[in-house]
C-alpha cells in the first residue's frame, strides 16, 4: 500500500512503516494537485501535518484513499466527519506533540517578559545608554499568573512547566474538573492538583500572562478580540501558539498600540503562509512560523505514533 507524507515524516516513522511494507512518498505535492496525484500515483493513504489540507473536494476526488493521517493534535485542514462517513480511517497523534508546543510556549514566555524579542534588533546600533534604559523594566515569570485558555494535553503540559517555575496557573476549559498535574523536580515528581474554570471572561482581569490552546472556532469567531483586551489586566502579555484566527487581529493591534497589553508572540497566524506584515513587524510582537510542534523529539515521537496506528489498523494488507 503506498503513502503520501506530503508534509514530510520523521526517519524513524518512515523506517518503521517501510517495514512494515508500506510504500512511503515523501515528495511534496501542492494543494491544488493533490487529488490529481493521489489517483496518478495510486495513494492509499494520506499523512499530513499543518501545511496541507483534505477537504470533502479531494476526499470526493480520491476514491482509493483508505486512510487520512494528522501528524499533530488539530484535525481542523481535515474534514473529519465527511471523510468518516465515508468509511475513510481518520487518526492524528494528539499525545506526541504537547511537551514541544509547551516549551516553544515558555520560550516566549521569557524571551517576551525581557524585550528579547526587539532588543536583538537593535544591539547594532551600540547605543546602550539608550538600550538599557528601552528594556530596563523586564519582569519575572516567578510569582506571576498564567492563564491557559483550553486545557487539554498540551495546556496542561504548559501548566507544569509554569508550576515548575513558580507562577500560578488559571485553567479555562469547556468543562470544571481537577486535573492533576506532574511536575518534575529533580529526581522525583510531585502532583499538584488544578481546577478549571469556565468562564474566561471573569479570570482575563487576574492574568499577567494568557496562552491560548484552544481550535479554530466552528463558527469562525475569535476567543480573544475587543472585548476580551478591554478585561485584561493592563501590561499582560498574550501567547497564540493554538490557530490563527483565535485572536481578532485588528484588536490585537489596536490592544498593543494603546498600552493595554505590554507585548504577544504569535507562532500561528489568520492568512498562513503569508501573515501580515504589520504583525511580522511590530516591536511589541515576536514571531514564530508554526513551529510549536518541531522540535526532532516531537517529530519522531509523531512519526513512530502515526505508523504504529497505521500498522495496527491495516498491517501490511
Amino acid at each position: 500500500m503506498k503513502i503520501l507524507a506530503n508534509d514530510g515524516i520523521s526517519t524513524l516513522g518512515k523506517e518503521l512503516l517501510e517495514k512494515a511494507g508500506f510504500e512511503v512518498i515523501t515528495e511534496k505535492v501542492a494543494q491544488e494537485n493533490l487529488a490529481d496525484a493521489v489517483n496518478q500515483q495510486e495513494i492509499d493513504m494520506i499523512l499530513v501535518r499543518s501545511a496541507t489540507t483534505v477537504r470533502k473536494g479531494v476526499i470526493d476526488a480520491c476514491p482509493r484513499i483508505k486512510l487520512i493521517g494528522r501528524g499533530g493534535v488539530g484535525m481542523d485542514n481535515i474534514d473529519v466527519s465527511y471523510a468518516r462517513e465515508k468509511g475513510i480511517t481518520v487518526i492524528n497523534t494528539p499525545a506526541s506533540s504537547s511537551q514541544s508546543v509547551a516549551e516553544l510556549v515558555m520560550g516566549h514566555l521569557f524571551s517576551m517578559s525581557r524585550f528579547l524579542n526587539d532588543s536583538y534588533k537593535n544591539m547594532s546600533t551600540g547605543d546602550f545608554s539608550t538600550l538599557k534604559k528601552n528594556y530596563a523594566k523586564g519582569i519575572e515569570l516567578r510569582g506571576k499568573t498564567i492563564g491557559i485558555v483550553g486545557f487539554g494535553r498540551i495546556g496542561q503540559s504548559l501548566a507544569s512547566y509554569a508550576y515548575g517555575v513558580g507562577m500560578n496557573v488559571i485553567a479555562i476549559d469547556q468543562h470544571e474538573y481537577i486535573a492533576e498535574i506532574p511536575v518534575n523536580v529533580g529526581n522525583q515528581t510531585i502532583s499538584i492538583s488544578c481546577k478549571t474554570r469556565k468562564n474566561l471572561s471573569d479570570e482575563l482581569q487576574h492574568m499577567d500572562f494568557i496562552s491560548l490552546h484552544v481550535p479554530k472556532q466552528s463558527d469562525g469567531s475569535a476567543v480573544i478580540a475587543a472585548k476580551e483586551f478591554d478585561k485584561m489586566k493592563k501590561g499582560s502579555i498574550l501567547v497564540n501558539a493554538a490557530r490563527g484566527g483565535v485572536i481578532n487581529e485588528d484588536d490585537l493591534l489596536t490592544a498593543l498600540d494603546n498600552g493595554k497589553i505590554a507585548g504577544c508572540a504569535l507562532d500561528v497566524f489568520e492568512n498562513e503562509p503569508n501573515p501580515r506584515k504589520d504583525l511580522l513587524n511590530h516591536p511589541k510582537i515576536a514571531c514564530t512560523p508554526h513551529i510549536g510542534a518541531a522540535t526532532v523529539e516531537a517529530q519522531d515521537r509523531i512519526g513512530e505514533e502515526l505508523a504504529s496506528l497505521i500498522i495496527k489498523e491495516f498491517g501490511t494488507k
